[in-house]
């Protein structure tokens, strides 16, 4: 992640904080101007996007600033991992997402799973939690921990979703091109490791 776009997070950490907090309409406008101040930064270092599309990004995120959670499964059948094919990119992926609002991780990692794939699972184990700047992911506006479950499959058949076009088991050394926005190939690797080795512990960070 480049450095403007990390200066550019941290302003908008402030900013939002700022608006949750402020007592006045002066510190208020204040705290706008800077967030928009962010919004341009972050448009200028990625590139790809308009200050406008940003700032309407941060317009969504209300309250004291916290990182996102997204959550990833991991669910193998006969020595093979589910990946799903992401529209958005034509890459592949863990099922996953964003967690709700009143949903634990662990149910959030299932209920995504029944979405993208049809499969039905349990989550059996919590494999790890990542700072996503830290693994090799492209960078997003957000900052997000990520949460990678074992989820045990237990019914259910393949099918798509307004999401993805693919559903399919992969062998470890027989992978496809990875949608290394949700997730990169040291996490296969990790999750095909627990998979194999169930006493291993939670990694983090």
């Amino acid at each position: 992640m480049s450095n403007l776009l990390a200066w550019a997070r941290q302003l908008q950490a402030i900013s939002e904080n700022g608006i949750t907090y402020a007592v006045n309409d002066y510190d208020l406008e204040r705290y706008r101007h800077l967030q928009k101040i962010a919004a341009e930064m972050m448009a200028a270092g990625d590139g790809n996007i308009s200050p406008l599309d940003v700032a309407e990004f941060f317009n969504r995120e209300k309250g004291h600033a916290t990182p996102k959670v997204d959550v990833r499964a991991a669910v193998f059948r006969d020595d093979r991992i589910l990946l799903v094919r992401e529209i958005s990119d034509g890459g592949w992926t863990l099922p996953g997402g964003w967690c709700d609002v009143g949903d634990s991780p662990s149910i959030a990692a299932v209920r995504e799973v029944k979405e993208e794939s049809g499969f039905d699972v349990r989550a059996t184990k919590l494999v790890a939690v990542h700072d996503r700047d830290k693994h090799g992911h492209p960078a997003i506006p957000y900052h997000a921990y990520k949460m990678f479950f074992l989820c045990e499959l237990i019914g259910g058949e393949a099918k798509t979703s307004n999401e993805t076009d693919g559903v399919e088991f992969f062998a470890e050394d027989k992978l496809p091109r990875l949608s290394l926005t949700r997730t990169v190939p040291e996490q296969i690797a990790m999750v095909f490791r627990h998979y194999r080795e169930p006493g291993l512990g939670t990694e983090w960070d």
